[in-house]
């Protein structure tokens, strides 16, 4: 299934799938900026986007440039949802402890991932049903080889 998301430009390019398959498309960056260890940058992409009703897109970091250069996005995933019309912004941070990190004018920095959503209705009750897992949160079932 292919949904029609429309795209005004202000940038370099619209997003674009890197290779066939992928689930995230690639943002590329309409501005230079220039991330110090430890700082963030709000970074414009020149592109903003009109979902279908029911969609929403995700924008999430690249997993080179974490890996490589310790670059994050601080918010991921960011919602975009379907009656946003603003530039999509992605806001980087620099977590690499010494090295500065450049960004320019259409390198990619973050990926976006379109989905269909969900609208829940929240019903008020007095107990929530049994499960197995129960009340069990955060490291609930164990650590390590032995979890």
């Amino acid at each position: 299934m292919t949904e029609l998301v429309e795209v005004l430009l202000q940038g370099e390019r619209a997003p674009e799938y890197a290779h066939p398959g992928d689930a995230g498309a690639d943002l590329t960056a309409s501005e230079a900026v220039r991330l110090e260890p430890g700082h963030r940058a709000t970074v414009g992409t020149g592109v903003a986007i009109a979902l279908p009703d029911g969609f929403a897109a995700f924008v999430l970091p690249r997993s080179g440039l974490a890996a490589r250069h310790g670059i994050t996005i601080v918010n991921a995933p960011g919602t975009i949802d379907a009656g946003y019309r603003g530039e999509i912004r992605v806001t980087l941070l620099n977590t690499d402890a010494e090295a500065a990190y450049e960004v320019a004018v259409g390198d990619r920095i973050a990926q976006l991932v379109v989905m269909p959503v969900s609208r829940a209705r929240f019903v008020p009750v007095a107990t929530l049903p049994g499960s197995d897992r129960g009340e069990g949160g955060f490291g609930s079932t164990g650590y390590g080889r032995d979890a």
